[in-house]
């Protein structure tokens, strides 16, 4: 009478198996952090251009006369703020307020702890393009990561 003989996986079919394995995980990891972050820059751009939007519609509507625009003040938001708190437009008879965003998006690569507006650069319009400077207006903003994009430009300059 023969015994059964007992079936299971050898030593060297588990070390290959465990070795493609490995390789697989070694090749899947790099792409998905490259996805992730494709996904973040994706969300950035898109954040900068709502955001900037809100600032050009803002200054339409200060060259229009319908909101408050001193003598001597460029006609950009003082604080970022307020393109999603609203200001009041002088044009309408009931003091309706304008709103140019409804909330203002955070920097998906801001330093953690930081949303909203103060996630975000400013730069005022006396500034230079080159050294972005907070003044008494926001004329543009930029991220505040001090990394490098896929594309090999900065955050910052984006």
């Amino acid at each position: 009478m023969r015994t059964p003989a007992i079936r299971g996986f050898t030593m060297l079919e588990m070390v290959v198996t465990l070795a493609v394995l490995g390789v697989l995980a070694a090749i899947a990891v790099p792409v998905a952090e490259l996805a992730y972050k494709r996904t973040k820059e994706q969300d950035l751009r898109y954040n900068l251009r709502q955001i900037r939007e809100g600032i050009d519609a803002y200054k339409r509507a200060a060259d229009e006369g319908r909101v408050v625009k001193k003598v001597g003040e460029s006609g950009y938001p003082p604080r970022l703020e307020l393109l999603s708190d609203g200001v009041e437009d002088l044009r309408s008879p009931s003091k309706a307020k304008i709103y140019f965003l409804r909330r203002i998006p955070p920097d998906p690569m801001a330093l953690p702890g930081l949303a909203g507006a103060e996630s975000w650069g400013k730069r005022s319009y006396a500034s230079a393009p080159e050294e972005p400077k907070a003044g008494d207006d926001v004329y543009d903003i930029y991220s505040l990561n001090p990394g490098i994009g896929i594309n090999g430009i900065p955050y910052r300059e984006w």
